[in-house]
């Protein structure tokens, strides 16, 4: 696949947890490919002006969403502003996730619930939000951001390992149910990835175990999530980008 020939040309995207690490370059492979961009933050406000500075100096239209995306209606009020900014969205990555890394005498239910909320809830809120404009355009691209963590082992704990599995399982439903509609459901899976994480990881031996030899570039994931928008075949899917750390 060649990114340079994917055309979004009038589509609208949402980027959930875009401002920094696999979002951002996710948001900016998406406005590469020539459609305009809502860059969602909860917090770091000003990395998501960054993000939204070099889209718009691609011409795309680009604006910052901060919202907390576990909350409805914080959910409903950023989809009704970009509706009303920049047109129907189309495109819907659910990125946004937390992962601190939690031993099993560390976890607390404090902890699983946030992981819950931010990783899957999160999901399933700003999917049935974008739903209503999808179905009337006849089209939409829903990807979600798993982890290679969804079907190993992993690193950061049994509360990311449900969430993430849990994404998986809320892609294949929401896929078998809305490909009438014309729209795909997908996730893309990342195992270790060069972001703010990495530090956590090279305290590990994950890295050393990456048949590939390396840690992945953000930017790789994002091909694989323009992989997914462009191929309207593709649906249910989980799409590993590791390394050769999983297969299957």
């Amino acid at each position: 696949m060649n990114p340079e020939r994917i055309d979004l040309s009038g589509r609208v995207a949402l980027v959930t947890g875009s401002s920094r690490g696999i979002g951002r370059a996710i948001a900016l492979a998406i406005g590469r490919a020539g459609a305009d961009v809502a860059v969602n933050c909860h917090t770091r406000a000003g990395q998501a002006e960054e993000v939204v500075t070099a889209l718009r100096a691609m011409g795309r239209r680009a604006i910052v969403v901060a919202a907390d995306v576990s909350a409805r209606d914080a959910v409903e009020e950023m989809v009704v502003r970009i509706g009303r900014e920049l047109g129907p969205i189309d495109i819907l990555v659910n990125n946004a996730g937390s992962a601190k890394v939690r031993g099993l005498d560390d976890l607390d239910e404090a902890e699983f619930d946030r992981a819950i909320a931010v990783n899957l809830k999160s999901a399933f809120l700003c999917t049935q939000a974008v739903l209503p404009a999808m179905r009337a355009l006849r089209r939409g691209r829903i990807i979600n951001i798993s982890s290679a963590a969804a079907r190993g082992s992993g690193v950061v704990g049994v509360h990311y390992n449900a969430a993430k599995a849990g994404l998986e399982g809320l892609t294949r439903g929401y896929a078998a149910r809305l490909a009438a509609d014309g729209i795909t459901v997908n996730a893309v899976a990342p195992g270790p990835i060069a972001t703010d994480m990495a530090g956590q990881l090279m305290q590990t031996d994950v890295f050393r175990r990456v048949p590939v030899g390396r840690l992945g570039a953000p930017e790789e994931v994002a091909r694989a999530v323009l992989m997914v928008i462009d191929n309207p075949y593709i649906t249910g899917q989980t799409i590993g980008v590791n390394g050769g750390v999983l297969f299957g």
